[in-house]
C-alpha cells in the first residue's frame, strides 16, 4: 500500500519510518527542511512541501495514494486545512491526529475518515494497524512481544489447531479463540454474540467466524499478519 504522512514532528517521523519498516511505500511531507532531511533515508520519498498549498499537494500526486495521515496536531488550523484539502483531492482514506474531542469533531466534518489521538496510540501501533488491517487489536506486552486479535488467514480455514501447529510453524501461541455466534436477545431480535473459548482444543477447526488471540514475538506475529486473510 502507498501512504502519505504529512507532518514530520516526533510522532509523524516515527509513524512514517515505522510504516516503511513494515513494508509500506511512504511519501513523507513537511515544510521544514530539517525534518525532511531526518527521514529521507528511512522512507520511500521525503518531500519538502507546504501541505496547505492545494496545487502543490495535487502536483505531488497525494490523491493517488491509498492512505493519507495528517500527523500535524499542535497547529489546529493547519491540521484542519490539510484535512480539507485531502478531502477535496479525493484521497481514499484520511486519518487525522486530534488533540481534543472538539478538534476531532471538526476534522471529521471537514473530511477525515478516522481520528486518532497521540495520547492513546503511538506511531508504531498505528503503523501496525495500517499495514495489517486484519489485526483487530494489538497490545504490547514487553519489548519485542505482543498479544493480538486477528482474523484467520485463508490458509488456516477448515484446519484444526493441531494441523496448523502454530507454535512449531510460526513460533506463536494461540491462547484463545473468539467465535461469532448467531443469537436472540431478550426482545426477540436476531443478534451476533461473541463467545470466548479460552481453552481451545487441538481439534478445534478454524472458521470464517473466528478471531484468533495470539501471543508471541513481533517478528513471528508479523509472519502470520502478512498471510492473505479470508477477505483477500
Amino acid at each position: 500500500m502507498q501512504f502519505a504522512v504529512i507532518g514530520l514532528g516526533r510522532f509523524g517521523a516515527k509513524l512514517a519510518t515505522s510504516i516503511f519498516e513494515r513494508g509500506g511505500e511512504v511519501m513523507a511531507i513537511d515544510i521544514d527542511p530539517e525534518a525532511v532531511d531526518e527521514v529521507k533515508d528511512h522512507v520511500s520519498q521525503a518531500v519538502l512541501c507546504d501541505c496547505t498549498n492545494e496545487k502543490a499537494m495535487r502536483e505531488l500526486g497525494v490523491q493517488d495514494l491509498d492512505v493519507a495521515i495528517v500527523a500535524v496536531g499542535d497547529n489546529i488550523e493547519t491540521s484542519i486545512m490539510v484535512t480539507a484539502i485531502l478531502k477535496r483531492l479525493g484521497v481514499h482514506r484520511i486519518l487525522s491526529r486530534s488533540l481534543s474531542k472538539m478538534q476531532g469533531q471538526i476534522l471529521t466534518e471537514v473530511g477525515a475518515h478516522e481520528i486518532f489521538s497521540l495520547e492513546e496510540q503511538m506511531g508504531e501501533q498505528i503503523a501496525d494497524r495500517l499495514i495489517s488491517p486484519h489485526i483487530i487489536e494489538s497490545i504490547k506486552l514487553s519489548s519485542g512481544h505482543s498479544l493480538i486479535e486477528i482474523e484467520p488467514p485463508a490458509a488456516f480455514l477448515g484446519k484444526s489447531l493441531k494441523e496448523l501447529s502454530l507454535r512449531a510453524t510460526y513460533g506463536v501461541n494461540v491462547i484463545a479463540i473468539k467465535s461469532k455466534k448467531p443469537g436472540i436477545n431478550e426482545k426477540g431480535e436476531n443478534i451476533v454474540k461473541v463467545v470466548l473459548n479460552d481453552l481451545p482444543s487441538p481439534d478445534e477447526k478454524i472458521t470464517t467466524n473466528d478471531i484468533l488471540v495470539l501471543v508471541g514475538r513481533d517478528e513471528k506475529i508479523r509472519l502470520i499478519s502478512d498471510l492473505d486473510t479470508k477477505e483477500d
